[in-house]
């Protein structure tokens, strides 16, 4: 359906003339004619009464009246309402986070850099690593906010990413205690008896980390994965039930440590001390994420980031 069909239906169903509206709409009768036949084929019905003189709407042309009008007036509406949501797309910060960080780090962190200066509305996806490394190379997300390690590179190419330390944590091993406040379960390298461990899937960033690292002394600590999730937070639930082991942030578990529901199934060595980095293109963006990554790399360098320390 062409849109200037309804025009052309305006045009005659004000003056009920072919020829007046023709001459209106700028064509010959017979092509202004054709027009009008075309709109009531794909509607499929009469829109009007050719019998007299004038021409008269029919029954269900009096009623598209007020439907062609509308439909007019909302496409008139589109080019501003575009503009609109693309002014609001450009103020909007447009945020990729791991999942734990969303829960713990964000907040908190995004607190601290509203102190400095207003940082506008912001739109979240939170996600495993893998999904928002691919958001942030589709140009879907501006920022992502996620752990990382020097010796752990993630998906995103640094020819075209660029990233800032925000903050340091620690992944280490934990458990539940047993009745004597002694943890249920210990990983060891000269251990003889399989350890449970819960793993993180293939898209969790943090398990890239751990598996990276501590892949070969958890096989020689005989840890043998009995349950599998992406989430933190899941993994965090299970070894509290006392399910197994489970890597996770410090940032995530210092309550339940403090209190003594979770703890260290390792020794220190075991743990695994990495990096807070917010990545971003290294291309140009707008104004407002030029302005949020100026406030976000200026108090880095101001608080040389966020620790979460023991």
């Amino acid at each position: 359906m062409n849109l200037s069909w309804l025009e052309d239906f305006q045009a005659l169903a004000a003056s009920g003339n072919f020829s007046r509206a023709a001459e209106q709409r700028h064509m010959t009768q017979p092509a202004f004619g054709r027009r009008i036949k075309a709109l009531e084929e794909w509607l499929g019905v009469s829109l009007f009464d050719r019998s007299g003189h004038p021409v008269s709407l029919t029954e269900t042309g009096q009623w598209f009246v007020s439907v062609a009008q509308d439909i007019l007036q909302r496409v008139a509406r589109v080019p501003e309402e575009a503009r609109a949501v693309a002014d609001a797309s450009a103020a909007s910060l447009r945020f990729a986070a791991t999942h734990a960080l969303s829960l713990t780090f964000l907040p908190t962190w995004l607190r601290s850099l509203e102190s400095i200066a207003p940082i506008g509305p912001i739109q979240l996806v939170s996600d495993v690593a893998l999904h928002c490394e691919a958001l942030m190379q589709q140009g879907r997300a501006q920022f992502l906010l996620c752990h990382a390690h020097a010796d752990v590179p993630g998906r995103l190419d640094p020819e075209d990413f660029t990233s800032v330390q925000v903050g340091t944590d620690t992944l280490l091993p934990v458990c539940a205690p047993d009745a004597a406040g002694k943890p249920r379960y210990l990983l060891s390298s000269t251990g003889k008896t399989a350890v449970p461990l819960l793993a993180f899937s293939a898209e969790s960033g943090l398990g890239r980390i751990v598996r990276a690292l501590r892949g070969e002394a958890l096989d020689k600590a005989h840890a043998e994965p009995v349950f599998t999730a992406h989430l933190a937070t899941f993994l965090k639930s299970m070894a509290l039930e006392g399910r197994g082991v489970a890597w996770l942030p410090l940032s995530l578990i210092e309550d339940e440590l403090r209190e003594g529901r979770l703890v260290h199934a390792s020794q220190r060595s075991w743990w695994v001390e990495v990096e807070i980095h917010l990545f971003r293109r290294s291309s140009a963006e707008p104004a407002a994420a030029e302005a949020f990554w100026r406030v976000a790399s200026g108090a880095q360098h101001k608080n040389n980031g966020v620790h979460h320390g023991l």
